[in-house]
């Protein structure tokens, strides 16, 4: 008797030298799932790249939603071809004026902002221009594949995008110049201004097995306190200089919001899809985030410039400020002098800041844990209300 056996399966193996017949397997697949690919990729040079592979890649990276900038260097007005680190040091160095101004003497910080902003154009946050540099993969137009380094500024490169919904661009440094050992954290929203900031900032970090007994900024402390107090502010933070220093960081903190959402003006304007945007740090210094509602808010209602340097005007501000000698978070680091500054314009009513919604204020720092944990202890705290004038 006869049995049935079925034919083997067949197995296809996939031609190895098939390049060498000229079949491009991209060619196979759709224009979507290309984008897909694109839409994971973001950095703008690795797009840049992608773009000169083909025409059909040249024709679609356009396209994509998504993109990332990553700016190499920034290049005051007064010397187009400065290089990143001498911008930013002169940056840090007026920072650095703007202390030694508050605490050789001046009472009233905003004198020592006033010097300040009609210093000479040369801070980062005046008066420069941001730069991607890369010769050939630096943007997706024909201008930018000539050899050796060129730079661009982002609204150049981004010229040839006409679908972007998300857009984050990264600044090589944070503009504050900051002693070692320092906390300043900050993260804003605007539309045609300012809408809010949150200011995290301690005088020192003490990590897991590195408690030590520190003096720092008028702030002064005992190896391994504990904290533990009534909510209320020392008197030693009027008369040490800790509140004037975190003055400074205030006004620090919004000089270089506002300055980076003056640069963000003419992207917005140019790309009518956009629903967020995100302007950071590679320190993780500061952050200025705009949604969907913010940016039409600022095609509509044109932001306010300083007449004083190339930013933002700052509105008339409503601050709560919480104060801690010492908070020790559950992994066992420290912080000593830990400040959390909540602002908002004069023209919301005092009661949006002092409602029991604090959310906006204690999940501002969520992108990392421990400052995150750090902000929703210190709203807990005894809150403190100081008033600014516009700049």
């Amino acid at each position: 008797m006869s049995s049935f056996r079925p034919d083997p399966p067949i197995k296809i193996h996939p031609d190895p030298y098939s390049f060498l017949s000229g079949i491009d397997h991209f060619d196979r697949l759709p224009d979507s799932i290309l984008l897909l690919i694109f839409n994971k990729i973001t950095d703008v040079k690795a797009l840049g790249r992608c773009c000169i592979v083909s025409r059909r890649f040249h024709t679609l990276v356009p396209q994509v939603e998504n993109v990332v900038i990553r700016v190499d260097c920034v290049i005051s007005d007064d010397d187009a071809s400065a290089a990143a680190a001498g911008s930013i040091d002169k940056s840090r160095s007026t920072f650095s004026n703007l202390i030694r101004l508050v605490f050789g003497g001046i009472v009233r910080p905003i004198q020592a902002l006033g010097q300040l902003l009609s210093s000479k154009r040369s801070t980062l946050c005046s008066t420069s221009s941001l730069s991607v540099g890369g010769g050939n993969s630096s943007g997706i137009d024909e201008d930018l594949h000539h050899g050796g380094v060129t730079h661009h500024s982002p609204t150049q490169v981004l010229k040839n995008f006409n679908e972007i919904r998300s857009l984050k661009i990264e600044l090589p440094n944070g503009e504050l110049g900051i002693e070692d050992g320092v906390l300043l954290k900050w993260r804003a929203n605007f539309g045609s201004t300012l809408d809010n900031c949150v200011i995290l900032g301690a005088s020192s970090v003490v990590y897991p097995n590195k408690h030590e007994e520190i003096v720092n900024n008028g702030d002064v402390f005992c190896n391994g306190g504990s904290g533990d107090d009534n909510g209320s502010i020392p008197e030693s933070f009027y008369t040490n200089g800790g509140l004037k220093l975190r003055v400074v960081w205030t006004i620090s903190s919004l000089i270089a919001a506002s300055a980076r959402h003056y640069l963000l003006q003419p992207i917005i304007g140019d790309h009518k899809t956009l629903d967020r945007v995100v302007l950071t740090d590679g320190d993780g210094q500061g952050v200025v985030s705009m949604n969907r509602g913010q940016l039409e808010e600022l095609r509509v209602k044109p932001l306010s410039a300083s007449s004083a340097s190339k930013r933002t005007l700052v509105p008339a501000l409503n601050m709560r400020l919480w104060y801690a000698p010492v908070i020790e978070l559950g992994d066992g680091t420290v912080m000593k002098g830990a400040t959390l500054v909540a602002i908002r314009p004069s023209e919301h009513h005092q009661s949006d800041v002092v409602s029991s919604d604090l959310s906006w204020i204690s999940s501002a720092f969520d992108d990392h844990e421990s400052y995150g944990l750090a902000a929703k202890m210190l709203v807990k705290r005894r809150t403190y209300c100081l008033e600014m004038n516009s700049f």
